[in-house]
């Protein structure tokens, strides 16, 4: 029991404290998600491509087969850059993978162990991220 009006005065300041910096927290967490929800959805690489065949029916008056023709030519230009991902995917890999061993070089082997687990995660959202495509 509190029996002084010190520790009475203590006791009522911690609770005053105490919600001050609980509200604080609460606040940013909330108003911090809400911020996240609001932002706007980046388009899928469809999306953005219906609307850049759009805009071009529209801006140039492309004929039905104009149209057609375009979707043929943005689908070889597609086919190219795999093409072409594809053939410098192993020095992008090796690249990374110098990257990553000399980032390790650096760091403890408590952090090493972080930065794995930091990688893994974000692979894990990329890998989502494109099936969601």
């Amino acid at each position: 029991m509190i029996h002084s009006p010190a520790k009475a005065f203590l006791a009522l300041g911690l609770v005053f404290v105490s919600g001050i910096v609980l509200g604080g927290l609460g606040h940013r967490y909330f108003s911090l998600r809400e911020v996240e929800a609001s932002k706007p959805r980046r388009p899928s690489m469809e999306e953005m491509r219906k609307m850049y065949l759009q805009e071009m029916k529209d801006r140039l008056n492309l004929s039905s087969k104009q149209l057609d023709d375009l979707r043929v030519v943005l689908d070889q230009t597609d086919a190219k850059y795999k093409e072409v991902r594809e053939k410098y995917r192993p020095e992008m890999q090796a690249i990374q993978d110098e990257q990553v061993t000399r980032i390790n070089s650096l760091l403890s082997a408590e952090q090493q162990q972080e930065y794995a687990k930091l990688r893994k995660e974000r692979d894990e959202r990329r890998r989502k991220k494109d099936r969601d495509k």
